[in-house]
């Protein structure tokens, strides 16, 4: 049978004019997307998958010196806690991990490995040390390289991101590249651009998981423009190519509830809970079933969501994030923005950098504005906003702010 094409860099040959062309689009993520995405290399990635588990013990049973299946073994551990949202692989994946390197010191794969690790427990810092360790070994690996792109991204490092996105795409180019430039380019508000470089990759793309999660991050550009209509036929698409895949059945549910279908919406959410019960999954859940007049089943999802930031937490996960957004609307709002205060200086510990992570920064100005120092709150929205990125709850939050403060909400990009 005749191989696919390599994919081509989406960069090559580009001047430096051409690059804001070519390069334009926009978790995991993410990672990928930011806090619920994947924290692998995404799709792509050549980890093994949750079936190769036990092949790669056995293997290892009999070949114990071999580093490159201890590597392999943490990001089969990594990928199963992406898909079921249990952190109790994390520290299995840790010892794997920290294993290959012990058999072979400073081999990239479990260098990569340890920074996706390091991206899932939400230590970004340290992803970006272990990425750029990664890749000093080996310039050309594409995990390493994925992980370093999302790190950037999560510390809201925007400019350095793209760089390091180009970078990666000159060098090995292929979807989990592909997928975060267009993130970088999203988060930056260059959203013609980003559905552009990703129908690029989708015309590149072979794999049935790889197709599936680039037609998921067009039904986000969709919903984020307030498309409902693309946005459900991409989310469509996604679940066509991979039925279940998990982006997309949240995707459907959102456009399901938007449009009223209530019913369909509890039952798209109730599937992804029982898959996959990561905090924002399990709220929106709840958000849902209190507006269908079911408070009591509500209630159970929140006291899940606390019961998974105890364990994750337990497992090396720091969850403030998580806890700030959830502890704002469903909790104590003191605790929120203990949580969100935290998140935001320890992605930004630079009091004299202007813009951080999007994310910890809209998590601030809600937590904030829940305790009633709206002003305050203010600043931080119009952080979150100030990239151009379109996230409808940044938006909301904002427009609840002023409102707050008397002022008639500004038209935010």
């Amino acid at each position: 049978m005749r191989r696919p094409p390599l994919p081509r860099p989406l960069v090559a040959g580009a001047s430096v004019a051409g690059l804001v062309v070519v390069l334009t689009f926009g978790a995991a993520v993410a990672p990928s997307r930011p806090s619920g995405s994947s924290t692998t290399a995404g799709p792509g990635s050549t980890g093994a998958p949750a079936s190769g588990i036990a092949g790669l013990q056995r293997h290892l049973h009999e070949q114990p010196s071999d580093a490159a299946s201890w590597a392999s073994l943490g990001v089969a551990y990594l990928e199963e806690a992406r898909e079921t949202g249990n952190t109790a692989w994390y520290p299995k994946a840790d010892d794997v991990l920290r294993r290959s390197l012990k058999e072979k010191p400073g081999n990239d794969g479990a260098l990569a490995g340890l920074g996706a690790l390091a991206a899932a427990r939400h230590d970004f810092h340290g992803a970006l040390r272990y990425a750029d360790q990664a890749l000093r070994a080996n310039p050309y690996g594409q995990r390493a390289a994925a992980v370093r792109v999302d790190a950037l991204v999560e510390l809201g490092r925007y400019d350095a991101a793209l760089a390091a996105a180009r970078t990666a795409d000159a060098r090995r180019p292929g979807i989990p590249i592909f997928t975060r430039l267009a993130y970088v380019r999203e988060l930056r508000g260059e959203v013609g651009e980003a559905r552009r470089v990703l129908g690029l990759a989708r015309a590149s793309a072979t794999e049935r998981g790889d197709l599936a999660y680039i037609a998921t991050q067009l039904g986000e550009l969709a919903w984020n423009d307030g498309d409902l209509d693309r946005a459900g036929r991409e989310y469509a698409e996604a679940l066509r190519v991979s039925p279940g895949h998990l982006s997309a059945l949240d995707g459907r549910a959102r456009v399901q509830a938007a449009r009223g279908d209530v019913k369909g919406a509890l039952a798209g959410r109730a599937e992804l809970v029982r898959r996959s019960p990561l905090p924002e999954y399990l709220s929106e859940y709840g958000a849902l079933l209190e507006k269908a007049g079911r408070p009591d089943e509500a209630r159970r999802q929140y006291a899940v969501a606390s019961a998974w930031t105890r364990i994750a937490r337990a497992n090396g996960v720091d969850a403030d994030l998580e806890t700030a957004l959830f502890e704002a609307d469903h909790g104590d709002p003191k605790e929120a923005l203990r949580a969100a205060r935290a998140e935001y200086d320890r992605r930004c510990p630079d009091p004299k950098v202007r813009q951080c992570g999007v994310h910890a920064a809209d998590a601030l100005a809600w937590a904030l504005h829940m305790n009633g120092r709206h002003e305050e709150a203010l600043r931080y929205a119009r952080q979150a906003t100030a990239t151009g990125y379109r996230h409808p709850r940044f938006r909301a939050h904002l427009r609840a702010i002023e409102r707050s403060l008397g002022a008639a909400p500004e038209d935010t990009p």
